[in-house]
C-alpha cells in the first residue's frame, strides 16, 4: 500500500496532476494518450468508495480523489457539523486502492470569498425527491462538483473520468446532464451500490445506526428487492405492496417509494402491468436519526 500525495490547493492539484499525466504519457515511449480518473468525495469512506477507487484504478493511468465536506449542499447545519470527518482513515484507504493523489482543500480554498452569489442550478429534476426533501441541496452539488472538474481538467491531452456511486441515483443523473448541457469534457462513470451483508447500502451515515436501527433499515433493500423479483418475473410491480413493507416497520418513517425512468427520473405513467423497459425503483426512509436513500433497476424478462 502506498500513501496518496496530499494537495491542498487548487494550483497545487493541477500541477501534481500535469506532473503525473505529464510522467504517464512518456512511461510507454509517449505513443500513448495518458487517462485520469477523479473520485469525488466528502470522506467518511467506507467500502462503496472504495469500489469507485477500485474502477477509476483499473480504467486510467493516473487516479485522484478529492475530500472535501461540501457545506452547500447541508441543509440542516447540525448534519454538517456532525458529518463525520476520518481523513487519517480515508488516505489509508485510498492508499490501499492504488489512489495516486488526494485533493484535501479547506472550505477557505474551495470558497475563498464565502458561499458563492453564482451557483449551478439543478433545474426541475433537482426539485424531486431529494431535491424535494432538501431545497437547495443538487444546487450545492453541481456547483462543487462543477468546480472540481473545472480544476482537475487535464492541461495535456488525455482522458478525463469521474466517478460516482450509483447509490445517489438523482445526482448521478444530474451531474451527467450538467457535463452534457455544460460540455464538461469528462465522462461520467457510475459505479454499482455496494451493500452490507444484510443489503443494506454503504454509506457514511450508516455509522449512526445502533443495531436496532440497523436491523429495521434493512426494510428499504428488502422492499427494492421484492419490486425486482417482481418485475424480472413478468409481473407487475406491486408498488402498494412495496410501499406496505416499509409502513410496517415500526422504526422506519417512509419519505418516498416510486418507479422511474433512469434516465429523466420522471414517475412512470403505470405500473400495474409488467414492464417492457428497465425502470429504476427509487426510494428514502428515516431510521431514527439517520435519513437513508437507496435503488434499484428493475428489469423486465429477458
Amino acid at each position: 500500500m502506498s500513501t496518496p500525495q496530499v494537495v491542498r490547493s487548487a494550483d497545487e492539484l493541477r500541477s501534481a496532476l500535469a506532473g503525473a499525466l505529464a510522467a504517464a504519457g512518456t512511461a510507454g515511449g509517449g505513443t500513448g494518450v495518458p487517462s485520469l480518473g477523479l473520485v469525488p468525495t466528502m470522506g467518511a469512506l467506507h467500502e462503496g468508495h472504495r469500489a469507485l477507487a477500485d474502477a477509476a484504478r483499473a480504467e486510467n493511468d493516473v487516479v485522484a480523489a478529492s475530500i472535501f465536506v461540501n457545506p452547500l449542499q447541508f441543509n440542516d447545519p447540525e448534519d454538517l457539523r456532525r458529518y463525520p470527518r476520518t481523513l487519517a482513515a480515508d488516505l489509508d484507504l485510498l492508499g490501499a486502492a492504488g489512489v495516486d493523489l488526494v485533493f484535501a482543500p479547506a472550505e477557505a480554498d474551495v470558497y475563498p470569498d464565502g458561499a458563492p452569489l453564482v451557483r449551478v442550478s439543478s433545474g426541475e429534476l433537482g426539485t424531486r425527491y431529494e431535491g424535494a426533501s432538501r431545497p437547495g441541496h443538487f444546487d450545492g452539488v453541481l456547483t462543487v462538483v462543477a468546480k472540481l472538474l473545472h480544476w482537475a481538467q487535464p492541461a495535456v491531452p488525455a482522458h478525463f473520468r469521474a466517478y460516482f456511486g450509483q447509490k445517489d441515483a438523482q445526482q448521478l443523473a444530474l451531474i451527467r446532464r450538467m457535463a452534457a448541457d455544460l460540455n464538461f469534457p469528462a465522462d461520467i462513470v457510475g459505479v454499482p451500490v455496494v451493500r452490507g451483508a444484510d443489503g443494506l447500502a454503504e454509506s457514511s451515515r450508516n455509522v449512526f445506526l445502533d443495531p436496532a436501527h440497523r436491523q429495521a433499515a434493512t426494510v428499504l433493500p428488502r422492499a427494492l428487492y421484492a419490486l425486482q423479483h417482481r418485475a424480472s418475473a413478468g409481473a407487475a410491480p406491486d408498488l402498494a405492496a412495496a410501499v406496505a413493507l416499509v409502513e410496517r416497520e415500526p422504526l422506519a418513517e417512509l419519505d418516498y417509494l416510486d418507479i422511474v425512468d433512469p434516465r429523466t427520473l420522471l414517475p412512470l405513467p403505470a405500473v400495474d402491468r409488467p414492464l417492457e423497459k428497465p425502470a429504476l425503483a427509487l426510494a428514502a426512509v428515516r431510521v431514527g436519526p439517520v435519513r437513508l436513500i437507496d435503488n434499484l433497476m428493475l428489469m423486465p424478462p429477458a
